[in-house]
């Protein structure tokens, strides 16, 4: 397939239902991929998010190359949806004012500039929580704001290479081999979310808030899991296993005489259930198969034969007969036949939403749901600086004759200062 996908129009929420963080003001200073994943959460059950962006071509995922739509990126239409956007040129003094009002206002701050970039221009945690004492401030870094690391860049990349948690991906005869998509930044962002919202949980009974932190490096390390608590139980450093953790023979990849599925009969109940009731094979239940350390001591030999019999029918046989026997399996897909898949169509996965340049663009549905205030109608990510003049006016009740001053000294950037003498034009 080459031609974009048709997409369905999406069903509108209940009217009238309520969201979780009506109410809600964030002020958001993120971009690329771990704030903004952060900060659309928050946006998708209710919150007002205010994304600032630097007049100069804005969040760096607008120029991502993965495709776009009327000049906006995929990277950035897929971690920004529900925001309202301005352009703020935060080296003009002016703007940085500005900047400060809004956040005098907010519940939330979320930003994840390099260290020192928010006390430079005045909106750190120190600078602006005597006058809103009762804000949460969320800060995302790679090695957090504190100790030897503060001042090092970082990524999703060189966090996941750095932590050990690269070491972990990939086959024992290759090399370390990073997550396609970037699960560190992705995971930064869910931590932050749940830091936030622990840190407003807090505030109801504290009548404060806080400064709360996310480091990637962190995230990556704890997302070692399982392999880094065995590291430090045995000393032993744990090798890549490719698809089967511990290189278990009864989890992972396997070809069918046409195309290949992944089962996954982690324990004894299932492995039984898949040998005997599936294979007709007992005899692989018992003696050096019996258990999972058994199986995994004698991975080579069991998988040799699970290779040898799963090569002798078409795939759609054995998922419908593991299937029948409730047992864990699933086809190998690409993207595309996911995204085409009767499970993303059923659970109504996927959708277009209107755009003001694009008309439509493609929208993924947030994974989280909330029986009794469900996720808000989803709004595609602002266009540079869209909201500037109605958040100035709505959020802050600037007049005419004060925005125009601001767009003319530059505080919104060039292009903003025509845009916005335009729209107040009579």
């Amino acid at each position: 397939m080459t031609a974009r996908p048709q997409l369905p129009d999406r069903t509108p929420r209940e009217k009238g239902a309520p969201t979780a963080l009506d109410g809600l003001l964030v002020v958001d200073f993120t971009r690329v991929v771990a704030g903004p994943a952060c900060t659309q959460t928050l946006a998708d059950f209710g919150a007002e998010v205010i994304k600032i962006e630097n007049p100069d071509g804005g969040d760096d995922t607008r120029h991502y190359e993965h495709a776009d739509l009327a000049g906006e990126s995929a990277a950035y239409i897929s971690l920004n949806r529900g925001k309202r956007g301005i352009t703020l040129d935060l080296t003009k003094p002016a703007a940085c004012e500005v900047a400060r009002e809004l956040i005098a206002q907010a519940d939330v701050v979320v930003e994840n500039f390099s260290s020192g970039v928010m006390r430079k221009y005045g909106l750190d945690y120190a600078a602006v929580a005597p006058t809103n004492p009762r804000l949460v401030y969320c800060s995302i870094s790679a090695y957090g704001r504190q100790g030897p690391f503060a001042a090092r860049p970082g990524f999703d990349p060189i966090t996941q290479a750095e932590s050990g948690f690269m070491s972990l991906n990939g086959f024992p005869d290759g090399p370390p081999v990073r997550t396609g998509p970037p699960a560190i930044d992705m995971v930064t962002g869910m931590a932050a979310c749940n830091a936030i919202l622990l840190a407003l949980f807090a505030r109801d009974r504290l009548d404060r808030g806080q400064h709360v932190e996310v480091a990637l490096f962190d995230i990556a390390t704890a997302m070692t899991g399982f392999y880094g608590m065995a590291y430090l139980m045995t000393g032993k450093n744990p090798s890549r296993q490719g698809n089967s953790p511990n290189g278990s023979p009864s989890v992972g990849l396997y070809e069918a005489s046409d195309a290949p599925f992944y089962i996954a009969c982690a324990n004894d109940r299932l492995y039984r259930r898949l040998v005997i009731d599936v294979l007709g094979r007992p005899d692989l239940a018992s003696g050096e198969f019996a258990d999972r350390r058994s199986r995994t001591a004698n991975k080579d030999k069991l998988r040799a034969i699970l290779t040898g019999i799963f090569a002798q029918d078409q795939r759609e046989n054995w998922v419908t007969r593991m299937k029948s026997a409730n047992i864990p399996v699933g086809y190998l897909r690409t993207v595309e036949e996911a995204f085409n898949s009767p499970e993303v169509r059923a659970r109504h996965r996927v959708s277009q939403i209107p755009h003001p340049a694009a008309g439509f663009v493609p929208n993924i549905e947030s994974p989280i749901h909330l029986g009794l205030t469900p996720a808000s109608d989803p709004v595609a990510a602002p266009m540079l600086g869209e909201h500037t003049r109605e958040i100035l006016r709505k959020t802050l009740g600037y007049d005419d004759g004060r925005i125009a001053a601001l767009a003319e000294s530059g505080v919104f950037g060039a292009r903003a200062m025509i845009d916005i003498a335009r729209a107040g034009a009579p």
